[in-house]
This record gives C-alpha cells, structure tokens and sequence, in this order.
C-alpha cells in the first residue's frame, strides 16, 4: 500500500468511491475536492478488469492506492484511484481549489473539473501516472475531516453493460458534477 493512502485497502470499490467523495486530491500542486465518483469491480461487465489483467490494466490489478490511468475513446485521459486487486473508482469531478491559476492555464475555457477527462487535462495527468502511487510525491488523496457528507447515488455514466448498478456517487448540493443524478 502507497505510504500515506488513507483509505482500508480491504474496502470494496463501491466503500472506496462512496469514502472518496469529499476527499481531496492533489496532482503536482494542483487539485481540489473529489465530489464524483464511479466504482468498478472484477465482476462487473463494464470494468476494464473483468476479463482479466491485460497490458492496459494491468494497473488495476496492482497495490491499493496507486492509480490506473488509462485514455477514453483514444481522446480523455481518466484517473481512477486503485483499492482491491481488480477493482477501482474513477474520479469523475472535483471542486478546484488548489493551483487554480495553472488549471485554468490548461483549460482556458469550460468547466475546470467537471468530468474524468477533463478533469486529467486541468490536473496535467499523464499516462506515465500509470501505476504511480497516491504517496506524497506527485499525487495525494487526502481522506476528508468531519462527517460524512450527503452522497448522492446513481448509474454511471456512458455505459452500454451493467447499466442497473447504482455505482455512481457524488456529493449532495455541489456544483460542478458531471451530469445531474436523479432525483432521490
């Protein structure tokens, strides 16, 4: 485990996002609260996993608390934080505040945040993050302080398998989601 992961490396994917939402992430200086999340188990149709390890996850199937980077549609970047062998929570969109200028210097235009790939391009998030631990040096997730937020719970996004798992979650009131979660 990533010295510094603040997160139980026996959590599941779903307790894994449901306990990021609120946390905060840093990717070299810049960074803010997580505030949407997407589990993915080996079990799930729609996890890069599910057939197993592969070069491209071969990420997911590494030590809890380092993270699977991986390019959506050959365009996005996404960053997905890794907890059990096989499974991961795709950052979907934080609430910047940390290295504001810099971010808005990658993203000159448009939501700074909101959404996995855009989300990568405000942060600078690389390929070579791949396997990188969430340790202090480049990047850090920080578990949030206080209570436990409001979550929101959802399907995710952009699927065409396993459409019925409510494995989305995103913090209560917050702008600055990716999409609107339905009403609860």
């Amino acid at each position: 485990m990533a010295h510094g992961y603040p997160f139980d490396p026996a959590l599941d994917a779903c307790a894994l996002a449901r306990a990021l939402v609120g946390a905060h992430l840093t990717v070299r200086g810049t960074g803010g609260m997580i505030i949407e999340t997407e589990a993915y188990a080996r079990d799930d149709p729609a996890s890069h996993s599910h057939h197993g390890p592969t070069s491209r996850n071969r990420s997911m199937f590494g030590p809890p608390g380092h993270a699977y980077v991986y390019r959506s549609y050959g365009i996005h970047l996404c960053l997905n934080v890794v907890g059990r062998p096989g499974e991961a929570v795709l950052i979907r969109a934080l609430a910047p505040d940390t290295g504001m200028e810099l971010m808005r210097q990658r993203r000159p235009a448009g939501p700074l945040c909101a959404g996995p790939g855009r989300l990568c391009q405000a942060l600078d998030v690389q390929m070579t993050d791949d396997g990188r631990p969430f340790d202090g040096d480049a990047l850090v997730v920080m578990a949030r302080t206080g209570a436990p937020p409001g979550i929101l719970t959802g399907p995710r996004i952009g699927l065409s398998r396993a459409t019925d798992r409510l494995w989305r979650f995103g913090l209560a009131g917050m702008p600055g989601l990716s999409r609107a979660f339905p009403k609860q």
